[in-house]
């Protein structure tokens, strides 16, 4: 672990504490080393600064603010269970330092093992390498990012806390071969499907965890009959990211004619853009009212070879759909 610089090395070790306690209390966290992985990486050293949306624009909260009233806000805030934009171009928002216990579920469900070799594809601010430099050790973990600004300022952040992990300037989407193979690959932006580049990269049993249509995927990667296949369901909970940048960026997927009172249904925004190329949306709402509503966690994604399709409760079942969008 790093050393943590004054005058916030009190205050901060105090709000850390806290917001571990808050995630405990929340379900998160069960696993008693990333709760001390929470509890020792210090997330400010990883946001000098972040920016609040306010009136239409930005404003900025860093640790150098002359006013003692806006330091102790970007501290406090800096331990929030919350997200923080980190980065603003042309008054777009295009990187952030995720909520804390949806990062603390990510990892969890990540289910890693101690030699394990982990991807990170997202390098954002770097506090999620760190995190796992914390559980599996610098040399074990690589985070890319096709932004060399991004993959700079994470290299710099890892450092003045004290990791040296691998951090690659790349497409996420191709993974990064010269590091392969891999047993975890971990996502920390939004995809429109799975990297095909992504699976010779993996060990056999490698586990892929994405963020995807407002959901997270966690697949399992096995071998059969010559094909390296990727299999499994979507997480219960929901998850919203910034998108993938680079060659598998998502594009715009057109929602017009959905009435408002679907859009608002959350559920059902996650299956409408699982979907998207392949049901109408009134082919969508037919669907999702005949099987009761279904949960996120009754849809699964497979890619064997060069296909990939989403399906419902069994990948070889009558509801399934080629995954990506086509239009």
């Amino acid at each position: 672990m790093g050393t943590h610089p004054e005058p916030y090395a009190e205050p901060a070790a105090e709000a850390r504490r806290a917001m571990v306690r808050l995630i405990t209390a929340g379900g998160g966290l069960a696993d008693p080393e990333w709760r001390l992985a929470f509890e020792e990486v210090p997330r400010h050293l990883f946001v000098p600064y972040w920016f609040v949306s306010r009136g239409g624009g930005w404003e900025r909260l860093w640790r150098e603010d002359p006013d003692r009233i806006r330091r102790e806000r970007w501290l406090s805030g800096a331990y929030r269970d919350g997200p923080l934009a980190t980065r603003v171009r042309d008054g777009e928002l295009i990187s952030s330092s995720s909520q804390p216990s949806l990062m603390a579920l990510m990892l969890e469900a990540l289910e890693v093992r101690y030699g394990d070799a982990v991807l990170e594809i997202g390098a954002g601010t770097g506090y999620n390498a760190a995190l796992l430099c914390h559980r599996l050790g610098d040399s074990r973990v690589t985070t890319v990012d096709m932004e060399p600004e991004i993959t700079d300022s994470a290299r710099a952040h890892l450092a003045a806390a004290g990791y040296r992990p691998a951090v690659i300037t790349g497409d996420g989407a191709r993974g990064c071969p010269q590091r392969a193979p891999f047993d975890r690959i971990i996502a920390t932006c939004t995809l429109p499907w799975i990297p095909y580049d992504w699976l010779p990269q993996c060990r056999p049993g490698a586990r892929i965890l994405a963020p995807l249509s407002t959901g997270l995927i966690a697949l399992r990667v096995r071998d059969e009959n010559g094909t390296r296949i990727a299999e499994g369901h979507f997480l219960r909970s929901s998850a919203f990211f910034v998108p993938l940048r680079g060659g598998d960026a998502v594009p715009e997927r057109p929602l017009g004619g959905v009435p408002r009172r679907m859009l608002e249904n959350d559920l059902f925004r996650f299956l409408l853009t699982l979907t998207a190329g392949s049901l109408d949306p009134r082919e969508a709402l037919s669907l999702w009212e005949r099987e009761r509503r279904p949960g996120r966690e009754r849809f699964g994604i497979t890619v064997a070879g060069r296909r990939q399709w989403a399906w419902l409760d069994d990948p070889g079942g009558p509801y399934a759909w080629p995954l990506g969008w086509t239009g």
